[in-house]
């Protein structure tokens, strides 16, 4: 898709991920979600 505004152009194509790249963004998001879950554990206000 490409937008034509006053003198600037913007290009925005869909990138392709690798079935590599989707394992290893999975297994940092899951890998993220943990360390937040020990986070709010540990700063726990009693």
């Amino acid at each position: 898709m490409t937008l034509n505004i006053f003198l600037f152009t913007i290009t925005i194509q869909k990138r392709e991920t690798s079935f590599e790249e989707l394992i290893q963004n999975e297994y940092a998001r899951k890998i993220y979600e943990e360390n937040k879950g020990k986070v709010t554990h540990y700063t726990r206000q009693w």
